[in-house]
């Protein structure tokens, strides 16, 4: 069969063989969605954030990091495919991979864009129905998660020194959405707010993510001086940011959040 060419989700037009073998993927999101559309053994690398399901993929290489990875390594694997994530991955790394590999670049903000990732990787690797039945039960099962009764602002935090929070165009921001919690902030992205800016805020409720910063009890006694008045949680970032597959988990975790 001849190599097919498709279009990413950056518009960029890529040339792909039919069932590609050698697999790299450097999204944690993405790599558990290959998993599930059982490409494991097609996997041949991974980032080392890639932690999902365990018991897979740890025979996987890993390749570096989302922002920086081993050309080495990916020269070694020769790959004839590399998913890639415009939130994750930087331009300047794909550009780089792109001279000598296909590099299928997806853009996931929020749960109608994550359905058609699932979809679309089925069809580049040839598992077209599998990746359409795969999406269809990531539908029903966000289709489950309630959505607050009463109407509470969040604040939602990722980083320490600087502080640093979700705000709109996030896939974590429209998670809070889908909830019922209004974003505290208006700002896009991830914004750093200075000890000022914090204490301008009012927020209902504090979101401690446990990623990428690894929140724990002892900052919510550091950031109670800014919002005295607020609830603290330290949420699963994991259940907020990860998409695809790694949804399915979701609903459950997020509506006990919801209900307490």
């Amino acid at each position: 069969m001849e190599p097919r060419e498709f279009t990413d989700h950056l518009g960029r037009k890529v040339t792909i063989r039919p069932t590609p073998q050698r697999i790299i993927s450097l999204c944690p999101s993405q790599t558990r969605t290959l998993i599930d559309l059982g490409l494991q053994h097609r996997l041949a690398g991974r980032t080392h954030f890639c932690i999902h399901p365990a018991e897979a993929v740890e025979g996987i290489t890993k390749v570096g990091g989302t922002k920086r990875v081993k050309m080495e390594r990916i020269k070694a694997i020769q790959p004839d495919l590399i998913v890639a994530e415009k939130e994750e991955n930087t331009q300047e790394m794909v550009e780089a991979l792109e001279k000598e590999f296909p590099v299928y670049v997806t853009d996931v903000k929020d749960e109608g864009t994550c359905l058609q990732m699932i979809r679309d990787l089925g069809e580049i690797t040839g598992r077209t129905s599998e990746g359409v039945e795969l999406a269809r039960r990531v539908e029903r099962a966000m289709a489950t998660v309630k959505v607050r009764e009463s109407q509470e602002t969040c604040l939602y935090f990722i980083w320490r020194k600087p502080w640093m929070v979700v705000g709109p165009g996030t896939f974590i921001h429209e998670i809070m959405l889908r909830c019922g919690w209004d974003n505290a902030i208006t700002t896009p992205r991830y914004p750093e707010l200075s000890p000022e800016q914090l204490a301008e805020i009012r927020p209902d409720r504090v979101f401690l993510s446990t990623e990428p910063f690894p929140f724990e009890e002892k900052h919510i006694e550091e950031l109670r001086a800014y919002f005295p008045e607020a609830r603290f949680d330290l949420v699963n970032g994991e259940m907020f940011s990860w998409y695809g597959s790694h949804l399915l988990l979701a609903p459950e975790y997020l509506n006990e959040l919801i209900d307490s």
